[in-house]
């Protein structure tokens, strides 16, 4: 009895030891996420190419933004090319897991669904989300909505905290768009009597195009923050591009690209 228990004894010990030993090559070797990056000379970055000033289509095609700017500036220091690809942005996350892109950045808003589905940079710059009317509409408050059609960008943290508000409840209807620019475009031919949508881009696209819009004063229904989000596992790629963006902040290069979109530097890098 005694040779079988220190045989089964020993027998375990050895699988015990090479679990481990495999367990520790796995975990040492399995994310090659920035070095994939590195050996095909580019990082696929997924946006929505209609959230200015973020990342948006000018008037001749080209993406540009204050994402963009920041994002070419750490690929060229990466080493590497930046490569744009426009998605549906309700589809971000599958087009992560699919390694179609290699990152979301473009005002991504934080939440609990992609903190769990996403590994998150550090925030590095701060948005709230606001309700927009026309001028001529007559409402100047977030109360005179109730019964109103609200609309907002499908799969995007407005739409989540839509739903979970009183303005639920109470609008006549929610109506969902693709993006941002075609819900500006209906709320400004009335087909919808406000917009929800971050306060960043309805600053920039007001301003910018002159537009008789306003900000409700009462209509911020939640602060939020931005981040990249990468897929699960690529910690090297992540912590890299996390690196590079304090380098940025530190040396001034963030503070310069914020002052050419937003007049002042707002960003928040660690």
């Amino acid at each position: 009895m005694k040779k079988i228990l220190t045989a089964f004894l020993s027998a375990l010990m050895i699988i015990t030891t090479a679990t481990a030993c495999s367990s520790d090559n796995n975990s040492s070797g399995s994310d090659d996420s920035l070095q994939k990056v590195k050996d095909s000379g580019k990082l696929v970055l997924g946006l929505d190419s209609g959230f200015p000033p973020m990342g948006f289509q000018d008037e001749n095609g080209e993406i540009i933004g204050f994402d963009i700017d920041l994002a070419k500036e750490v690929t060229k220091r990466m080493g590497v090319e930046l490569e744009l690809k426009p998605i549906v942005w309700s589809t971000n996350i599958s087009q992560l897991n699919s390694g179609n892109i290699d990152c979301v950045w473009n005002g991504m808003s934080i939440n609990d669904e992609r903190r769990e589905k996403m590994l998150l940079s550090e925030p590095y710059m701060k948005n709230r989300m606001v309700l927009v009317v026309t001028n001529s509409s007559g409402i100047n408050s977030s109360a005179e909505l109730k019964d109103k059609v609200i609309g907002v960008q499908n799969g995007s943290t407005a739409h989540g905290i839509l739903e979970e508000s009183t303005f639920n409840d109470d609008a006549k209807s929610i109506t969902g768009f693709e993006d941002n620019l075609k819900g500006f475009m209906t709320l400004e031919a009335g087909g919808i009597d406000s917009l929800f949508i971050d306060e960043v881009f309805a600053e920039y696209y007001i301003t910018s195009n002159n537009k008789d819009f306003k900000i409700l004063s009462d209509g911020a229904l939640a602060d939020e923050e931005y981040a990249i989000g990468f897929r699960k596992g690529d910690t090297s790629l992540r912590d890299e591009v996390q690196k590079i963006l304090s380098e940025i902040k530190a040396d001034g290069t963030a503070e310069e690209i914020s002052k050419k979109w937003f007049g002042e530097d707002i960003t928040t890098i660690p």
